[in-house]
């Protein structure tokens, strides 16, 4: 059976709960850090979320894809994806 995620609710109260602070400050310290990692990235750099992970943008070169309805193969040109790598504290406590 798998656990519905998180929404941005509960995240913002559960925030909330762990600081002493009301919903409003928790909700907007959540928006504070969505933008901050989301314009730091978008520019090419990273940030390291303590505890979380690092996130960060890495280019992909121009490559060939293939369409799995079609079969048809076509050039795809290059891009850029955010990629998260999760912090080892992440991982000890999911794997404890």
């Amino acid at each position: 059976m798998t656990q519905k995620p998180m929404t941005k609710t509960q995240l913002v109260a559960a925030m909330a709960d762990a600081c002493g602070c009301d919903k409003q400050t928790a909700n907007q310290s959540l928006e504070a850090l969505a933008q901050i990692v989301s314009t730091e990235v978008a520019a090419g750099g990273a940030v390291t979320v303590p505890g979380l992970g690092k996130f960060q943008c890495r280019a992909r070169p121009e490559r060939m894809v293939r369409n799995p309805a079609t079969g048809e193969q076509f050039q795809k040109a290059a891009d850029r994806v955010a990629k998260v790598t999760i912090a080892k504290a992440l991982k000890d406590v999911i794997n404890a």
